[in-house]
């Protein structure tokens, strides 16, 4: 258990659904005060309400994570409720799957605001926070598909999850000065209720592909970023962690077969 994490307060952006979601129960499950902001108003209301039956500590904000007055409103409201921010989990993405020859050039913006753009503004908006108390943590969501791999119709998606990685080493740098560390979970096929309507054979063959075996869980992802929120990693800055059940590692299809 890592006993700094309890009192804390903490901010999940895209926290009413799949990995954001999973990730701010781990927090609560931990003691944190957690701040879930969202689109979605039922969402983000049944988020917290599973929060809350569990014994846990939450709230809700409605907020567009890629416009700047919004989301000094998300900071602003997360300090007035809990008393301050000492965590930022940049979690909200978007992932429409449209190849280059079908996209529109706004579907392009909307998903590099949604993904990259809202990164620094969640990371800026914390700054005075940080700056006055001395210290915090910030944990971006970012994956493999990008950074280390590819896939069809995510040129967009892929784009901006390597684009957090470039943000992330100066804002490191930049951070550091108040105290702040910055890093980004990076993950491989996590299972979250956007793959429940792709059928069973769809979610083997995917696992088989894995040599663990099977996908990973929301909760993974979520221990990953609570590491990085604790003080027990107050010296690890401008870093990356693959949770992927070992995805990346294979060759091809005939390396798994070998196993």
């Amino acid at each position: 258990m890592l006993t700094s994490i309890k009192d804390r307060s903490v901010v999940v952006t895209g926290g009413s659904k799949g990995i954001g979601r999973g990730i701010a129960r781990v927090f609560a499950a931990q003691g944190a005060k957690v701040m879930i902001a969202g689109r979605g108003e039922d969402a983000a209301k049944a988020a917290v309400a599973e929060i809350r039956d569990a014994g846990g500590t939450a709230e809700y904000h409605l907020c567009d994570v890629s416009d700047w007055e919004a989301v000094q409103g998300l900071v602003d409201a997360t300090v007035k409720a809990f008393g301050g921010l000492d965590i930022m989990c940049a979690n909200a993405g978007a992932f429409p799957q449209t190849k280059m020859v079908d996209m529109d050039p706004s579907e392009w913006d909307q998903v590099l605001a949604t993904n990259l753009k809202s990164s620094f503004l969640c990371v800026k908006a914390c700054i005075p926070v940080f700056e006055k108390a001395g210290k915090g943590r910030v944990i971006l969501t970012s994956s493999i598909t990008g950074p280390v791999t590819g896939f069809p119709g995510w040129t967009h998606y892929g784009a901006s999850k390597s684009g957090q990685l470039g943000f992330l080493k100066t804002a490191a740098m930049e951070l550091a000065r108040y105290g702040v560390t910055i890093n980004a979970v990076m993950p491989g096929n996590i299972y979250t209720e956007g793959l429940q309507d792709l059928g069973e054979d769809y979610l083997k063959t995917m696992a088989a592909s894995i040599p663990l075996k099977r996908l990973g869980a929301v909760e993974d992802i979520g221990n990953a970023a609570l590491f990085f929120a604790s003080d027990e990693a107050g010296y690890i800055t401008g870093q990356t962690i693959i949770v992927d059940g070992g995805q990346i590692l294979p060759e091809s299809v005939e390396a798994i077969e070998e196993m």
